[in-house]
Formats: structure tokens, C-alpha cells, sequence
């Protein structure tokens, strides 16, 4: 009986942890909507809407006790949404992780909200990857921000991720050089209900919006419904001599 009672006490404690992760997951997208709604609702502050409609995918780390210092660097929690084929209506979102090293001193600070506009299918395929860098593996700018700004500068249309910072209110362009944008998992599985593979998410457009996620999608629906860039296929060798295409 008191072996019964010990393994009910640690089920019981087991399924409370996991129904408080998947309330901080639900809180984080929350979040995320929220910042993206507050931001966008300021167009002299805020990411172009022209700038915005030719993006492919939009990530956002909302500040939720996500940027204090770990081991030298930062380290936050967010999401990550793609239109479905790249110029479709806005997907099911996969949750990311980010690691940094210093990135000035606004960095670190519990008030900082992060997004990241990712401009083509180059810049999400290099996302997916296990360990895409920002400013090595991927091209990336501070964005433009303001109704008036110019979204069709040489830097910005070399650019396969903008990235955005607000801090206390302020919103601007910063620079992520050297931070690493990843997939988070296990934060998927618990969203999801199972494994899910972030690229059928992403880049294939499988799989419906879970019910936590419908709020970001909204948002993203209302301030750019249609735009983006119809994803490139992946790259295929040429066929070896000797050999004929069907």
C-alpha cells in the first residue's frame, strides 16, 4: 500500500510538471502575439508593412524571463511561423531556441522582446539546420523600421533575416551577429501532442495550427495576409554523364 501510495504521489507530480510546461508554451505564444500586435499597431514604429508582406517567415522571442546570462552568453525562448509553400496563408509554427554571446547592453535585460523576419526560402532552409548562425551561416541586418523606410536598399535585399529588438518601449533595428537560432523539440512535442518534424511544419506547410497558436496566426493574418515568395526547391545535382532525365 505504501509503495501504491508513493507511485500515485510521483504520477500525480509527474503529470502537474508536465501540464505547467505546456501552460508555459501556450504563455510564450501568448506572448508572442502580443508583442507582435503591440509593434505593428505603432507604423511610425514598427516593421514596415511593405518590408513585412515580402517575408517568407516571421520569429519572435517574446521577454519572458528569457534573457538572463548563461554559461557567458543569453539564451530565449520563442516561435517561429512560416506561409505555408512560402507565399500561402501563415502555417502551423515550430518553437525555437536562441544563444548568444554578448550582444550589448541591452542584452540580458528581462525587458527585451526579439523578432526576426526571414526574407526567403534560403534563410528559412539555413534556420532549419542544426546550428544556423546568424552573420555566418545566414545573412542578416538590423531592420529598417517606420512607415517611410525603404525596404529595397542593396543591404536589405541581400539580407535573408532583418532582426528587431524593443527594449522599454524602444524599437529598432540590432544586430544578432553570432546568435544561433535552433528548433526546440521538445517544446514541438508538447504543443503538438507528438513529434513533429519542423521542416513539414515550415517548409512543407503540413499539419493544422494547434489551438494555443491560433491567436499568433491571427495576428500575423491580419497585418499581412498575403505576400512572401513561393519557396525555391532544394537544389538538384545535375545528372551524371551518360545518364537521361525522364
Amino acid at each position: 500500500m505504501r509503495y501504491l501510495m508513493v507511485a500515485t504521489l510521483i504520477f500525480s507530480l509527474h503529470g502537474e510538471f508536465l501540464q505547467a510546461q505546456s501552460k508555459k508554451i501556450d504563455n510564450r505564444i501568448d506572448n508572442a502575439a502580443e508583442v507582435l500586435q503591440e509593434v505593428m499597431n505603432t507604423p511610425e514604429n514598427s516593421i514596415p508593412r511593405g518590408l513585412l508582406d515580402k517575408a517568407v517567415c516571421v520569429g519572435i522571442i517574446p521577454a519572458e524571463k528569457k534573457l538572463a546570462f548563461v554559461v557567458g552568453g543569453s539564451f530565449g525562448r520563442g516561435v517561429l511561423d512560416c506561409r505555408r509553400g512560402g507565399n500561402g496563408p501563415w502555417g502551423a509554427p515550430s518553437m525555437v531556441t536562441l544563444r548568444a554571446g554578448s550582444l550589448g547592453f541591452q542584452w540580458g535585460g528581462s525587458e527585451t522582446d526579439l523578432i526576426f523576419v526571414v526574407m526567403n526560402s534560403g534563410g528559412i532552409r539555413k534556420l532549419l539546420k542544426s546550428k544556423g548562425e546568424i552573420g555566418a551561416d545566414i545573412s542578416a541586418a538590423a531592420g529598417p523600421v517606420g512607415r517611410s523606410a525603404s525596404a529595397d536598399t542593396d543591404l536589405l535585399m541581400n539580407a535573408e533575416i532583418l532582426t528587431y529588438s524593443r527594449s522599454r518601449g524602444l524599437f529598432a533595428g540590432i544586430s544578432l551577429k553570432g546568435a544561433a537560432i535552433t528548433q526546440d523539440t521538445e517544446a514541438n512535442a508538447r504543443l503538438y501532442g507528438h513529434i513533429v518534424d519542423p521542416n513539414d511544419l515550415l517548409l512543407e506547410g503540413k499539419g493544422d495550427v494547434p489551438p494555443p497558436a491560433q491567436p499568433l496566426v491571427a495576428e500575423l493574418e491580419k497585418f499581412s495576409p498575403r505576400g512572401g515568395e513561393a519557396f525555391a526547391p532544394m537544389h538538384q545535382p545535375p545528372p551524371q554523364e551518360g545518364t537521361s532525365q525522364k
